[in-house]
């Protein structure tokens, strides 16, 4: 690979201009105010609502990681769970969130936290939202690179950079506007490049029949790791829902039942987008890649291979075994679909961080055009932070599992309490917090180099952890936040306990109750609803 493509050159300009072009031309439709950068106005019809939720999870981590597993002999299709698990968490989301979000008109996700737990709590749980973000555009962004390093020979690191540095620009510029406009191309060119693009491939001399090569494909099923493919599989299903990327299209949908009717139909469209990707995995596994010209032969020395990071099978499926003109289309449509989703997280992160942290927490009488200042300077944050996560990690398809994680453990049982478990309370909120972290943490992360303290059932010294720890994880801090939360209730509203030790607030209400509403008057409004908590 050590000639420039230009073709390839050439393409990534055009669609990154169109990108750019759509993006800035969005942006003219953005009013001033708060809600018209984060949300849109609250204005996202059917057509485009159905675009960019289906967009929300299929960008450049989706299809590029989707063809690296299948491609990948120790793993394959059996592994390639992201498809129906990410489609499953829209469904859930749609029929048990997205509704009663919406009717209840609140700007993110962490609004609800912030409502019940206090102000200080929802900028706790800001912490696993903004990591799972900063995962997940590092992901897309990781995927962008290695498909433009493998089409014009750029340098991996200048070549995310420069990526991120476009994304960044027109979100800085348009907000959710130009995020949504552009998503409706970023799918459009997805689907187009990639289904142009396998005919060819799949007939090309190098390919065998993916059919006769499928146990290479497909892969095998392997008893021993039953427990680790259940806690993905969870993890992708429950830990899908409660992302600020997901919540900001709910919330910016006309109404109520349009976003739970998006909901639905973006999970459909999960699973239609993942078949190209499938298909472009099991040609590379079926090629031989000593036929093509991406193999170069050195001296006389027999038995060589053609050998190739498994994260850049589907540039390089597209690259050396489609023609010029499809090639043109195919890297070219892929290179600028997956930038335009990095835009999504990276708005999504700054929109919690400029309303939940800088507004709700340290400016609560900053006006809307502070406030909207102060997500694009968070913008640029954790577009930094995102690329500098892409340059470090090596695997596509780690990040992408790894943006769940924490997501799934902390934050997905808060969302289900706070929105359904009236009864639940900050000191509940907290305890579950800390204790789904801690567990979580000390079983370990192999992909980022944190050694295993607690060793659970099933461990082993070659394959890690096998038992689905992540899973019990969420559901000790689910049973810690209702018993802690129900147990202190039980016992401050009996006077089991005297309410002077309410240090966090959270039942003065009922002792001022008891007391006389003269009596309100000795607290602030701040600690009636527990908002000075932690």
């Amino acid at each position: 690979m050590a000639d420039i493509n230009i073709v390839g050159v050439v393409a990534i300009i055009v669609f990154y201009l169109l990108i750019l072009v759509v993006g800035l031309w969005a942006a003219r439709r953005r009013k001033e105010g708060e809600e018209e950068a984060m949300l849109a106005g609250r204005s996202i019809g059917i057509f485009v609502g159905t675009f960019t939720m289906t967009a929300t999870w299929v960008g450049g981590g989706y299809i590029n990681g989707t063809a690296e597993v299948v491609y990948d002999s120790g793993q394959g299709l059996v592994w390639a769970q992201a498809p129906w698990g990410y489609a499953l968490s829209l469904v859930i989301g749609g029929l048990v969130f997205a509704k009663i979000m919406r009717k209840k008109e609140y700007f993110t996700m962490l609004d609800p936290f912030q409502e019940k737990y206090g102000l200080r709590m929802g900028g706790l749980l800001y912490i696993p939202a903004l990591l799972g973000e900063i995962f997940w555009s590092a992901a897309i962004l990781a995927a962008l690179g290695a498909t433009v390093s493998v089409v014009i020979n750029l340098d991996r690191f200048a070549s995310i950079i420069v990526s991120a540095c476009i994304a960044v620009f027109y979100t800085l510029i348009g907000g959710l506007y130009s995020v949504a406009y552009t998503d409706v191309i970023q799918l459009t060119c997805i689907f187009v490049g990639l289904w142009l693009s396998i005919p060819f491939a799949m007939t090309n001399s190098a390919v065998s029949s993916i059919s006769t090569q499928s146990t290479r494909w497909v892969g095998e099923w392997s008893s021993t790791y039953t427990g680790v493919w259940i806690d993905y599989g969870l993890l992708l299903i429950f830990g899908g829902i409660p992302w600020q990327v997901y919540f900001q299209r709910v919330l910016s949908c006309k109404t109520a039942a349009k976003a739970k009717g998006l909901s639905l139909a973006a999970s459909l469209g999960c699973v239609v987008m993942a078949i190209p990707a499938v298909l472009i995995g099991a040609i590379g596994a079926s090629a031989d890649w000593t036929k093509t010209d991406f193999f170069k032969p050195t001296g006389n020395a027999t038995n060589q291979t053609a050998e190739f990071d498994k994260s850049l099978v589907l540039p390089m499926v597209l690259q050396y075994l489609t023609p010029t003109a499809v090639s043109f289309v195919g890297l070219g449509a892929v290179s600028a679909a997956v930038m335009s989703s990095a835009d999504s997280s990276i708005l999504s992160a700054s929109s919690m961080f400029s309303r939940n942290i800088y507004k709700l927490i340290f400016r609560q009488g900053a006006s809307e055009k502070e406030v909207v200042w102060v997500m694009r300077i968070a913008i640029f944050g954790v577009g930094a932070a995102a690329t500098a996560m892409a340059l470090a990690v090596d695997s596509i398809y780690s990040l992408w599992a790894l943006c769940s994680d924490l997501v799934y453990v902390i934050l997905f049982p808060q969302l289900c309490c706070v929105i359904y478990l009236n009864g639940t309370n900050t000191y509940g909120s907290f305890m579950g917090y800390v204790l789904g972290l801690v567990l979580r943490v000390l079983g370990g992360e192999d992909k980022i180099g944190i050694p295993p303290v607690i060793k659970y059932p099933y461990y082993d010294d070659e394959n890690g952890q096998l038992f689905p720890f992540r899973t019990l994880s969420m559901i000790v801090s689910f049973v810690t936040i209702i018993v802690v939360s129900y147990s202190l209730k039980f016992l401050f509203e009996r006077e089991i306990l005297p309410l002077s030790l309410d240090f966090l607030h959270c039942f003065r209400k009922y002792d001022l109750e008891k007391t006389g509403a003269g009596a309100y008057e000795k607290y602030p409004m701040e600690e009636r609803d527990g908002s000075s908590a932690l």
